[in-house]
């Protein structure tokens, strides 16, 4: 029996995943690292804290799987995006600490930018909105204040790349330095329709596109690890960002097809194919993963800020909770929220207001509000925010989706599926393998080992454990959403 071996690079955690070839979990291995918090709005990790745990992970998984490292055929990574890293290339030093995706601190120089008029030229080149959310205002914060990084690039020592570039490197002992083209998508300086870094907006956020590692299908021969660093040499077969990672995990492979991840945010992709759709409501346009050089594929995306999070906040700052499980059994002992509604604008509100000044709102609070009604309200704010950013991708695609897949931890708790199939009117379907991120990783790394020949090969392993079907009346819904959007504008209003 051989085995692949999955990293799995994440926000707050890494995982190591071992897979036998017949897409068969054998063991994982789990570390969390430290969050950095210098200021308000700053959120950094130490790349080398984010190494360590790579290394630690692998060790243990295959400790616990007692596989030996010749039974390996090779490696994946699959990874938080756009958190961004410093290096150097002489010493693999990094030059600060990574600034992570969830970092404000270029906010407003992306608003400058927007005055400026230059929103609209990087929307056409790169899907993206112009947001502090994407890498390339970050990489330029360190050069504005960074002044090793200026050392080191008028050295030639200085490289620079998203988390899976920054591993890659490192456990091939500097030998390789590339990414793949998912996660160059979220850098905001890669144009999507030409498959390339563009010069133009390198040179709007003083960025030297020499400096930029070279970009590769998802499933690919990355290169080889180093047995001096890793202690063995395996080939990289697969690298993509977590969210894409997890469309294709879900066998989200023709036109239409949509995933929902349910995580401390909530994130949907949908699949669009050969077409580049650009959106009209707040969606972003984004590379999905790619099998077959210089043949793009393109997703919907919308991501939803706090969706998994507003649970721990029941737990840990309101003290309702003790664990998310009971959340469940709480909502369904009462029969609605009792007209309360929760908008967990945390920190603003994502796709599709895109509006980070929204603030955080408890609604339909009477007398006769009770715990289980906020707890109920709270979980249906997921649902809720799920479905503005599907009916958005209703409007976009002139059509409706019919079916969505889900995985994510949150998808655990049936009343809040039962809930999403009923208030977005669409059947609802859960894999038995709910870790779906990694698994897309492992079926990336299998083609390219061609241990799977075609991606029909790949729909029968993950089956469909139960498919939630809606069963709310339409007059009830329209109520329900309607008070959902009166909540929003109370949330929106300065």
């Amino acid at each position: 029996m051989s085995y692949i071996l999955i990293i799995d690079q994440g926000t707050t955690s890494t995982r190591a995943i071992i897979y036998n070839t017949k897409g068969t979990m054998i063991t994982s291995s789990q570390e969390e690292f430290k969050q950095i918090y210098p200021k308000p709005g700053y959120v950094e990790h130490d790349p080398i804290d984010i190494l360590s745990s790579v290394r630690s992970v692998i060790s243990t998984a295959l400790t616990k799987a007692r596989v030996k490292y010749s039974e390996l055929l090779c490696l994946g990574i699959t990874n938080q995006r756009e958190t961004i890293v410093f290096w150097d290339k002489v010493t693999g030093e990094p030059v600060y600490n990574a600034l992570v995706w969830q970092c404000r601190r270029t906010a407003e120089r992306c608003v400058e930018l927007e005055n400026l008029g230059y929103a609209e030229q990087i929307k056409a080149k790169t899907g993206l909105r112009l947001d502090a959310y994407f890498s390339a205002s970050k990489m330029e914060w360190i050069f504005q204040n960074v002044p090793k990084a200026n050392e080191l690039l008028k050295a030639n020592q200085l490289l620079v790349g998203t988390i899976d570039t920054y591993l890659m490197w490192q456990l091939s002992g500097g030998k390789i330095y590339k990414t793949d083209y998912t996660n160059a998508s979220r850098t905001m300086l890669l144009n999507i329709h030409e498959l390339c870094w563009d010069k133009e907006l390198c040179q709007l956020f003083s960025i030297p596109i020499e400096i930029l590692p070279q970009v590769c299908p998802s499933s690919h021969f990355f290169g080889y690890t180093d047995k001096e660093i890793l202690g063995f040499e395996i080939p990289i077969s697969s690298v993509a960002g977590d969210q894409q990672s997890a469309l294709f995990g879900q066998c989200c492979f023709d036109k239409g097809d949509l995933k929902v991840t349910y995580g401390t945010g909530c994130f949907l992709l949908l699949n669009t194919m050969e077409e580049a759709l650009s959106s009209t409501h707040g969606l972003l346009t984004t590379l999905s993963c790619q099998t077959i050089p210089n043949s793009p594929a393109y997703a919907l995306e919308g991501s939803v800020f706090v969706g998994g999070a507003v649970i721990q906040w029941l737990r840990d700052e309101l003290k309702l909770i003790s664990s998310a499980k009971e959340t469940e059994e709480i909502a369904k002992s009462v029969k609605d929220t009792n007209g309360v509604f929760l908008v967990p604008a945390f920190v603003g509100l994502g796709a599709p207001y895109w509006n980070f000044e929204a603030e955080g709102l408890l609604t339909g609070i009477t007398r006769g509000t009770n715990k289980a009604h906020i707890i109920r309200a709270a979980l249906e704010s997921i649902a809720y925010q799920v479905n503005d950013v599907i009916s958005s991708m209703h409007r976009d695609l002139k059509k409706s989706v019919t079916a969505i897949t889900v995985d994510g931890g949150a998808v655990e708790n049936n009343f809040l599926m039962e809930f999403q199939s009923d208030i977005t009117q669409v059947l609802l379907h859960r894999p038995l393998n709910k870790e779906v991120t990694a698994l897309g990783a492992f079926y990336l790394a299998a083609l390219e080992q061609g241990i799977y020949k075609s991606l029909e090969d790949i729909k029968h392993i993950n089956p469909i454990e139960r498919t939630f079907t809606p069963q709310m009346m339409e007059e009830d819904r329209n109520l329900k959403i309607n008070q959902w959007k009166k909540a929003i504008r109370k949330s929106l209003l300065k």
